[in-house]
């Protein structure tokens, strides 16, 4: 019985010493991706208007979708497009239609993927340093009340 033991030892004591730990990375847990939308969809409500918000995760997959009722069938498709150009970009999306408009030379940006809405109301989600997300907001009468919505979403978890 001893034997075994110490043979069986021996056996694992190699891949223990070769194993390797797995790389880890920040993310938007669910609770706070629920937070931020709740909090941004309630500013934009309690200017009066009904808008959709999108979180995505750092990868672009969708964690939370609000569609204010009243809001237009559009906002879903403007919402999620601006949260996932802020993502992948991991700027403010108003900043980057500026830039744009300032150098025609950089329009090949808006069509580079067709899931990127670059149009204000996209904001990144930077946890500390990381970037874990993004978030969009769509439907307001302008960009500025859909980044400023998106703005209160990201102070109700304490987000850049």
């Amino acid at each position: 019985m001893l034997r075994n033991l110490f043979i069986a030892s021996l056996l694992i004591a190699p891949s223990a010493a070769f194993a390797q730990a797995l790389p880890t990375a920040p993310y938007l847990p669910l609770e706070m991706a629920e937070k931020a939308a709740r909090a941004a969809l309630q500013a934009c409500s309690a200017k009066g208007n009904a808008v959709t918000v999108t979180i995505v995760a750092r990868d672009g997959a969708t964690k939370v979708m609000l569609k204010a009722d009243g809001s237009g069938p559009h906002t879903v498709s403007s919402a999620t497009g601006k949260a996932f150009a802020a993502a992948s970009l991991g700027r403010d999306i108003g900043e980057i239609a500026d830039f744009i408009a300032s150098k025609p030379a950089n329009e090949g940006l808006r069509t580079m993927d067709e899931r990127l809405v670059i149009q204000a109301g996209g904001l990144p989600i930077k946890i500390g340093e990381a970037l874990v997300g993004g978030i969009g907001v769509g439907g307001a009468p302008s960009g500025a009340i859909d980044s400023e919505c998106a703005r209160e979403g990201l102070n109700a978890i304490g987000a850049k």
